[in-house]
Formats: C-alpha cells, sequence, structure tokens
C-alpha cells in the first residue's frame, strides 16, 4: 500500500512538472522568440563592430541585451502567442534564477573586454551558450543543450583561432537565428505541446 502510495505522489509530481514546461511551451512559443529577439541584437552589434568599431558593439550588445526580453514579448504579441506563463508555474522561479546568475556574469565578460574586445563577445557565447542549457529543463526541449553546446563550442573556437569582434559577434548571430527559427518552426508544426 504504501508502495502504492509513493508511486502515486512521484507520477503527480512528474505529471505536474510536465504541466510547468508545456505552460511555458505554449507561454513563450517553446522560447523561439526570444532566441530570435536575442540573434536579432547580436546581428546589430555585429553590424556595429564591422561599421563603426568593436567598442560600440560592446555596448549595442550590452544595452541591447536589456531590449531582448521586450522584443520576444512585442514578438509573441504580433503572433498571437501569450508572452507569459501561469503566475502558478513553478518553473518561473527558475526563469527569474536563471536570469539572474546571466546577469551576475555580464560584468566577467566586460573586464574581458578591457583585455580585448573580441574576448568580450567570446566571453558572452559562452554565458548565453550556459544560460541555454537550464532552457532543456525549464521548456523539456533538448534542442537547447545542443544550442548551449554550439555557443560554447563556438566561444573557445573564436577564442583559439583569435576571432575578431565582428566574426564573433555575428557567430552568435548567425548560430541564434539558425536555431530560434528550428525552435519556431518546431512549434508551429505542434503548438499544443
Amino acid at each position: 500500500m504504501n508502495k502504492q502510495l509513493q508511486q502515486l505522489d512521484t507520477s503527480s509530481s512528474v505529471k505536474s512538472f510536465s504541466n510547468a514546461q508545456a505552460n511555458l511551451r505554449k507561454g513563450y512559443a517553446d522560447g523561439a522568440l526570444g532566441v530570435l529577439a536575442s540573434g536579432t541584437v547580436w546581428m546589430v552589434a555585429a553590424l556595429v563592430a564591422f561599421l563603426v568599431s568593436s567598442q560600440a558593439a560592446i555596448w549595442t550588445l550590452f544595452f541591447g541585451g536589456m531590449l531582448i526580453h521586450p522584443f520576444g514579448l512585442l514578438l509573441a504579441k504580433l503572433m498571437g502567442i501569450p508572452g507569459s506563463h501561469s503566475i502558478q508555474n513553478p518553473l518561473g522561479k527558475l526563469i527569474m534564477e536563471g536570469t539572474i546568475f546571466m546577469l551576475m556574469c555580464i560584468p566577467l565578460a566586460l573586464l574581458l573586454s578591457l583585455q580585448n574586445h573580441a574576448w568580450f563577445f567570446q566571453g558572452m557565447l559562452l554565458i548565453i551558450g550556459g544560460r541555454y542549457l537550464t532552457f532543456s529543463t525549464l521548456y523539456g526541449i533538448k534542442t537547447y543543450w545542443v544550442l548551449g553546446a554550439v555557443l560554447g563550442a563556438a566561444a573557445f573556437a573564436l577564442f583559439f583561432f583569435n576571432g575578431s569582434p565582428a566574426i564573433s559577434a555575428l557567430s552568435g548571430s548567425m548560430t541564434e537565428i539558425g536555431f530560434g527559427i528550428f525552435l519556431f518552426l518546431s512549434y508551429k508544426k505542434n503548438p499544443s505541446q
């Protein structure tokens, strides 16, 4: 009897965890619009690095990063996607905690830029790649493990091959835009997941 109750309790908590992930997937289109918004900001930073200066590109990514969430929400509203999750969703706290951790790491990338401007972008690729790894748990989508790994590998390759700030920013942009499109198309194929 006790074993049956324990199994019932475990299956109900797994179901509620799956429901929380489904709520996030539905609310944020599998996170695709945030990834696309981020990739767009990285693209603008790459263009600034190519056309203006690497220092201006650093500040473009830094301040543009503050617009990623609002830009993602705007995209969601334009596409008829809620852009929010249930306030009872326990994963909402993990979203905020992961965001705060990421923000606390950004000064490290800024300090790296004092040595080499490209290191800022490479450091940000690592920080954001690490953040995306948690999205696999948040959304229940293993694609985020691949996205995080690709961004991390790109950071190391760009560092090893002495990639320029513009190429580093462009690498982040193209990776995120590519994965964002893939995630959005997957969401559109099965939006009720």
